[in-house]
């Protein structure tokens, strides 16, 4: 039996070594373009940065390596231009030797990922995609060579940008960083990137959202905001489209979102050919549809999966969630799951839960604020997505929810799980466990909540906001028209509120609820702002036109 894969890297070469693992006999060839055939890419914008200075660690395998230990024929600098599934054969370019052959297989593998979304390219001014271990190599020859007060131009504001625009701050460049959307990290919703946003300002970042390239003359960009910036040089992050040439002109099937279609075992159209990676269309866990999701993970994944197809195990792929993380900074972000923004695109009725609790006990030194939002099915109370962003134990909170919606534990469900407990490591309530709390409340009724961007709307249908925080915090900011009556003496001043629904609200949700059981057990129409005025700030600075008058007008947070 011998398989050929076009393409190395994540899902190529995981494909290749599962494959010997499983069968010493097989045949297998791996056809790379180009000059590197297993390398890090994740950690391709850190060697950028300084944060990896070794840059021989990024390049895992070798050729030379591969045959030692897996006898893998890999040939690097061969480039596969056409498939012909009848006859089984593809064509190769040998770059070097400017030579065509022809290579016969009885299964093919295409791990071919994918492409930058734009054509790099601006006159005067040297561009490049952050994919590849050329391009960090081109990069880093630019920023030695820049000038004694150098600047970038970062276009995108996706994962690999926002590690882009981190990196070359570190190396002392100015960056000006523009998002085609309205905010960047379009994966979470608005009020969750706020700190994000705020972090890359404070680091002299020049973030511009809603913001295109218009035109680019010699050495300067004009943007669609009127701005002009002489960057010396740009990085496109501008995003990615499936490469799938090789396999339209094979005759596979290509599928609505634009990747090659595969099913459960990675199989495409034709039954000798599979397909891995960032160019190959996903099940999406909760709408069972196609999607694109380009993680390194599943594409590792995959490629594992893939060989055992061909080994004759009957092994099929699960679901993509979208598990993601990555830091800015000082701050980190993570997602899994739809957003809010995507639920209500899609007309799915939702539930949203915010919460602001810390990483770990904060009586033990060193606990870091962290927000994170938890999406439900107000049916079903399975869990559609959630949302972290903080410092420390970020990651472990997103994998634990992650791991929850791959099991089928329900959002009330997070608040019998059993975690590990020390005051450094967490809380005898975990930020898990206390989502799970909300939710339960939420789902039996217990309390009621809007959300931040529906408080106006409350408001002007006759509803009171009352602000139970002490009189300290509200002094320091608060939201317009708020009444204050701290929850300590709400029971004494129930007499003050005026008749009507009310809509009570603290720093983070906790004193709210507290307030809201009350008033709703004298009797009173009460519902509680979800994550307090902590969340509403947030969720009013990415959709006001002015964030500096917003926050001259409600204060500190």
């Amino acid at each position: 039996m011998k398989t050929v894969i076009v393409g190395g890297v994540a899902g190529g070469m995981s494909a290749a070594t599962r494959l010997r693992r499983l069968d010493e006999t097989a045949e297998i060839v791996v056809f790379e373009r180009g000059p590197y055939v297993s390398y890090a890419n994740c950690g391709l914008p850190y060697y950028v940065g300084g944060v990896i200075s070794d840059r021989s660690s990024l390049l895992l395998q070798t050729p030379q390596s591969l045959a030692a230990r897996f006898r893998l024929d890999v040939r690097t600098g061969h480039e596969v231009i056409s498939v012909d599934p009848v006859a089984r054969t593809v064509s190769v370019i040998d770059v070097a030797a400017g030579e065509t052959f022809v290579e016969g297989y009885d299964e093919l593998i295409l791990a071919v990922g994918a492409s930058a979304r734009e054509a790099a390219g601006h006159p005067g001014i040297p561009t490049h995609t952050l994919r590849t271990v050329e391009d960090v190599d081109a990069i880093g020859v630019l920023v030695e060579a820049a000038a004694d007060h150098p600047s970038a131009l970062v276009v995108g504001g996706g994962f690999i940008g926002l590690e882009a625009v981190e990196n070359l701050v570190r190396r002392g460049i100015h960056v000006t960083l523009i998002q085609r959307s309205p905010q960047i990290l379009t994966p979470l919703d608005a009020e969750m990137v706020a700190p994000l946003e705020a972090q890359l300002r404070s680091r002299g970042v020049d973030v511009r959202t809603s913001v295109t390239i218009d035109a680019v003359e010699t050495g300067e960009v004009l943007l669609s905001d009127g701005a002009r910036v002489r960057p010396d040089f740009i990085i496109d992050a501008s995003g990615v489209v499936p490469s799938v040439d090789l396999a339209r002109s094979a005759g596979l099937r290509v599928g609505p979102t634009g990747g090659i279609a595969v099913d459960s075992r990675n199989r495409t159209s034709d039954p000798h050919i599979y397909a891995v990676g960032d160019g190959v269309e996903k099940v999406d866990a909760l709408s069972g549809q196609e999607a694109l999701v380009t993680m390194a993970g599943l594409a590792n994944r995959h490629g594992r999966s893939v060989a055992d197809v061909i080994a004759g195990h009957d092994e099929r792929n699960a679901p993509a969630l979208g598990t993601a993380i990555v830091t800015v900074f000082d701050t980190v972000a993570a997602k899994v799951g739809w957003s809010e923004r995507q639920l209500t695109a899609a007309g799915r009725a939702h539930r949203a839960i915010h919460t602001h609790p810390s990483s770990h006990a904060t009586y033990y030194p060193g606990a870091q604020p962290m927000s994170m939002k938890l999406l439900v099915d107000p049916e079903t109370d399975a869990i559609l997505g959630a949302q972290i962003v903080g410092g420390e134990g970020v990651d472990k909170r997103i994998d634990v929810i992650a791991v929850a919606m791959a099991g089928g534990i329900t959002a009330s469900g997070l608040a019998r799980l059993e975690l590990a407990y020390a005051p450094q490591f967490g809380s005898a309530k975990d930020p898990v466990n206390q989502l799970g709390y909300v939710a339960d409340n939420l789902r039996s009724g217990t309390t009621r909540t809007i959300q931040w961007h529906e408080l106006d709307a409350a408001l002007d249908a006759g509803a009171t906001l009352v602000d139970v925080r002490t009189t300290r915090e509200h002094a320091a900011g608060a939201i317009p028209g708020a009444l204050n009556i701290p929850v300590d003496e709400l029971r004494e001043r129930l007499d003050e509120l005026p008749a009507g629904p009310l809509v009570v609200h603290c720093q983070v949700g906790q004193r709210g609820h507290t307030a809201a059981r009350i008033l709703s057990q004298n009797g009173r129409d009460v519902v509680n702002l979800d994550g307090g005025y902590r969340t509403w700030v947030a969720g009013r600075r990415m959709s006001s036109p002015s964030p500096s008058a917003l926050h001259s007008a409600a204060g500190s947070e």
